[in-house]
């Protein structure tokens, strides 16, 4: 099944995607029909420039959601939380896939509106994801900071085009879970949780005040090279990345990509690198049932004693320890 619409200011994905499923749609809740799954999507108003969407379903076929961006412009900032250990394949303006997932760099995603994207939802696969849309002068309202780094000056301000990856903490996992289990019959669930979604908010765009600049103009065409370079860094995670082979494929200086990437992903792309080695290790020792020796040589370490040195600074122990708890 797909589900393709443009993202006009006026848009509401809720009462269309109700309509394409032919379902209805009562107290700004869509429950999914039976023939198709399981779950809800729920629609969440604050005002005419803030509200959040939670969806928590399960289908029995494949859903694709194809979001076309719009000729008319809109200033939404839109930020996605994905909290399932599963990824999702999320693609922005037909650029190789980004892995979409709570044990991942990418697990929360902020973008402009004026990007297209393409998420798939596997079927038979319980799937947890919030989605906050906010007008700049409301966030700005919220953050009400004189001097905004000029990272939340990119967010904040008008026609930037703007993509940033950031990992999922502990705090706003267990923030997600509770708004999850409340009860929306409560008369203050509404109130509940707007105080939630404007903590995870404060989360998110305290972790973004802390990167270094974000005073490099980006545009349309850098993310999509940016994306492509992320998904040639994690090809082959047996391979540390080279910058100056990178650079080219990008068609950008080397100094260029090195800002651009940290302004987007928070972090340089070796770094980048080594975390998802270590993401893909922890991934393996849990669900694969390798040894830690088998692990540590299928991400490109032929020093075990070096591999398990960095695995205990990223997860607390060693890779033995972690394989067991």
């Amino acid at each position: 099944m797909t589900f393709s619409f443009s993202a006009t200011p006026d848009f509401d994905f809720l009462n269309s995607f109700a309509r394409h499923i032919r379902a209805e749609v009562h107290d700004n809740v869509l429950e999914i029909p039976k023939h198709l799954g399981h779950g809800y999507i729920r629609q969440i108003v604050f005002g005419p420039d803030f509200e959040v969407t939670l969806h928590h379903f399960q289908l029995k076929e494949d859903l694709i959601i194809r979001r076309n961006a719009s000729a008319i412009a809109s200033d939404l900032i839109t930020v996605f939380f994905y909290s399932n250990d599963e990824p999702l394949a999320i693609t922005y303006n037909n650029n190789p896939q980004v892995q979409f997932s709570a044990r991942g760099n990418s697990a929360i995603q902020v973008t402009s509106n004026d990007l297209s994207s393409v998420i798939c939802f596997p079927a038979q696969r319980l799937i947890n994801y919030m989605v906050i849309a906010i007008r700049p002068d409301s966030l700005k309202e919220f953050i009400s900071i004189d001097k905004p780094s000029s990272v939340l000056e990119t967010i904040t301000g008008n026609g930037s085009s703007f993509l940033f990856f950031e990992n999922m903490s502990a705090e706003t996992k267990l923030l997600l879970k509770n708004m999850i289990a409340i009860n929306m019959g409560d008369m203050l669930s509404n109130f509940y949780v707007r105080i939630k979604v404007q903590e995870l908010l404060y989360h998110v765009f305290y972790k973004l005040s802390l990167r270094e600049h974000a005073n490099q103009a980006i545009n349309s065409a850098d993310i999509s090279r940016l994306l492509y370079i992320r998904d040639e860094i994690v090809r082959d995670l047996s391979k540390p990345p080279v910058l100056r082979e990178l650079s080219q494929i990008a068609a950008m200086s080397e100094t260029k990509l090195k800002s651009l990437f940290k302004q987007t992903y928070g972090t340089t792309i070796y770094n980048y690198f080594q975390q998802a080695r270590m993401e893909e290790a922890a991934f393996l020792l849990k669900k694969g049932k390798r040894s830690v020796a088998q692990v540590g040589y299928d991400i490109g370490f032929t020093n075990l004693s070096h591999f398990s040195r960095l695995f205990e600074r990223h997860y607390g122990q060693n890779p033995k320890r972690f394989s067991y708890s």
